[in-house]
């Protein structure tokens, strides 16, 4: 059995998922299996991917959303990790080698994540304050934004087992949700090297969906209250963190004209009050 399970999820992204391949091929890590989920792509990318022959596995399925990919590789899985890389990001050669050593010199750690470069349009960026990285117990850094690239991550794949796989319901913002309920529950450790390069600003991108991404954020902070893991101090941050960004929604409803949605968020409000 391998011990890392690579899994590369991809729609419509035939340059870029090769470039990712080809990342992936490159690490001085070599106990890894790859698998390709293509979430319906149609524009070539399994006939492109045939080039690779075993050194990778492709599944194909009709378009079900990046979580539905996602998910569909952790079945396929059959390492003792799981490590993740969106088809328009890179790993560095020496990932997989790091973080391996890393999780067997700490072998309480169920998850560990990296420092990374950041590409915006074919031009070298600066992360923001804001995109600061924690390690240990860092769930109420996670409560603004999400500050965990799903390229950057390594983990147990029992990890799953326990608090659950990407949420298909979740367009965007499944990433958010899948951190809360792993940092609520765990600490998270962050290796300060940069070890992954994130391409971003282009169109398919699915974070650039625009206005609106907050709901579901929503979505996942209900979830995560919901749940009834959270120590009372994490509620209470939660609880906050699940006004403000309610307050931005009904803002945003209000200029819009969207009334019922406004009066959703204000029942929210009131259900769980600071």
């Amino acid at each position: 059995m391998p011990r890392v399970s690579a899994i590369i999820p991809t729609y419509n992204r035939k340059a870029f998922v090769l470039e990712a391949v080809d990342s992936v091929l490159s690490q001085t890590y070599g106990d890894y299996e790859l698998i390709v989920v293509d979430d319906g792509s149609s524009d070539g990318t399994g006939e492109a991917l045939k080039q690779y022959g075993k050194q990778l596995r492709y599944s194909y399925q009709a378009n079900q959303g990046v979580s539905t990919a996602r998910n569909r590789g952790l079945e396929f899985a059959q390492g003792e990790f799981v490590a993740f890389l969106d088809s328009d990001d890179l790993w560095l050669p020496k990932k997989l080698q790091i973080q391996v050593a890393f999780m067997d010199e700490h072998p309480e750690a169920q998850i560990c994540y990296t420092d990374e470069i950041w590409i915006r349009r074919g031009v070298y960026v600066n992360p923001k304050k804001k995109h600061a990285k924690y390690s240990g117990w860092i769930y109420p850094h996670c409560l603004p934004l999400c500050i965990i690239s799903p390229s950057s991550a390594l983990m147990h794949r029992g990890l799953f087992e326990q608090v659950g796989a990407f949420d298909p319901q979740l367009p965007v913002c499944e990433d958010y949700d899948l951190w809360l309920r792993v940092a609520s529950r765990f600490p998270v450790f962050f290796i300060p090297q940069r070890l992954i390069v994130k391409r971003g600003g282009h169109p398919d991108q699915l974070s650039q969906l625009g206005w609106g991404n907050d709901r579901y954020r929503v979505i996942a902070l209900l979830k995560i209250l919901e749940l009834g893991v959270l120590a009372p101090q994490m509620r209470d941050l939660t609880i906050q963190a699940f006004h403000r960004k309610l307050r931005v929604l009904i803002s945003g409803y209000i200029k819009r004209g969207k009334e019922a949605e406004v009066k959703d968020c204000q029942e929210l409000l009131e259900r769980y009050p600071l």
